[in-house]
């Protein structure tokens, strides 16, 4: 049986609805799953307007309600958005309380075994707070991580094999610095390895990024590496992993680019970033446009699948039709293979 993949809209005054149109006109999704929409129905409707695509919408209640027919968008229609207050491109209460509304009834759903696993459009942070979510979550991954009572998790960027986890993500510099510790690195790494194994990688060869430049050079840079991330990458090659560090950072991504490694296992959320979406980012500077935007975020550690586009709400593309779904439909692929691999 196709896994049923939970598709929360994102925020309304992005560019969510526009791509999960545009994905959801592309018949190989429903070659490998059953995709269900998590958003309000006007939006939805009006994303196909912009994405100039000839879909229904088939608002529902329940899971079970669904049709899962090319052609047709089955929708958990909750209702939250009012279309003659929607300005696209603009931060909003309204839009940021919603997309908070979805990503909580995509959760029940998944918590429930109602769904298969998640994937979420991207929500802006600012109209995120405004609509009362931002004192508690800095975004879709603590909100996940607090609402599946989860302690030990971690962000996975991937494009295509080329993998990477952080050590922290939404904190500055400095406290991810201080972030670096013995346990915290040894848990990513095991959350790591198990990610890959979710993906279907047999044997995952795992590198530690350094924080440090030449991974400190015996110390002239920093203590971290020895004080922290070598005892880290010790205890787990103790435990059985394959693991090799710290690797310096102007070095890693290439060799992991190469095959050399499965998974990098980054120090802090720039560390990670860059490398990424120097992989999947491909602008064209004659046509003034994106040839490629590309790339998974996947949040490894939960009980529960999630993967997300990476990239944000697009504020400025949004309602003009331009945008491309390859991030999103790069984002359902992945969900599909946790699924499928998790139920082996």
């Amino acid at each position: 049986m196709k896994p049923i993949i939970g598709i929360t809209m994102g925020d309304a005054a992005g560019i969510g609805s526009e791509i999960a149109a545009k994905a959801l006109s592309n018949d190989n999704v429903y070659e490998i799953c059953r995709p269900l929409m998590i958003g309000d129905k006007g939006a939805i409707e009006d994303g196909i307007r912009i994405a100039k695509k000839s879909l229904d919408v088939n608002p529902i209640d329940y899971v079970s309600d669904s049709k899962f027919e090319y052609g047709t968008i089955d929708l958990i229609d909750m209702d939250n958005i009012d279309m003659d207050k929607l300005e696209y491109g603009t931060v909003g209460k309204m839009t940021g309380k919603a997309s908070g509304e979805y990503i909580k009834k995509a959760i029940d759903l998944a918590m429930d075994g109602k769904i298969d696993a998640i994937v979420t459009n991207p929500i802006h942070k600012e109209s995120f707070k405004l609509g009362g979510y931002g004192e508690k979550y800095a975004g879709h991954t603590e909100m996940l991580a607090d609402l599946t009572d989860t302690k030990d998790y971690t962000m996975m960027l991937s494009h295509g094999d080329f993998r990477v986890v952080h050590v922290s993500t939404h904190v500055s510099l400095r406290d991810a610095c201080d972030a670096v510790k013995k346990d915290r690195v040894l848990d990513t790494i095991k959350i790591a390895y198990q990610g890959c194994k979710d993906l279907g990688v047999e044997d995952p060869k795992i590198a530690v990024a350094a924080l440090n430049p030449h991974a400190s050079d015996g110390g002239l840079f920093g203590n971290e590496e020895e004080k922290e991330i070598i005892p880290a990458i010790k205890e787990a090659r103790k435990l059985g992993y394959d693991v090799e560090g710290p690797v310096p950072a102007d070095t890693v991504f290439s060799k992991a680019r190469g095959g050399w490694y499965d998974i990098v296992v980054t120090m802090y959320h720039d560390q990670g970033h860059i490398p990424m979406k120097l992989s999947g980012f491909v602008y064209n500077k004659e046509k003034e446009k994106w040839n490629s935007v590309s790339g998974v975020n996947s949040t490894l550690g939960l009980p529960i699948i999630r993967t997300s586009v990476d990239h944000g709400t697009a504020f400025g593309k949004a309602g003009k039709g331009t945008a491309t779904a390859e991030s999103l439909l790069d984002a359902i692929d992945v969900a599909v293979k946790f699924a499928k691999n998790r139920k082996k």
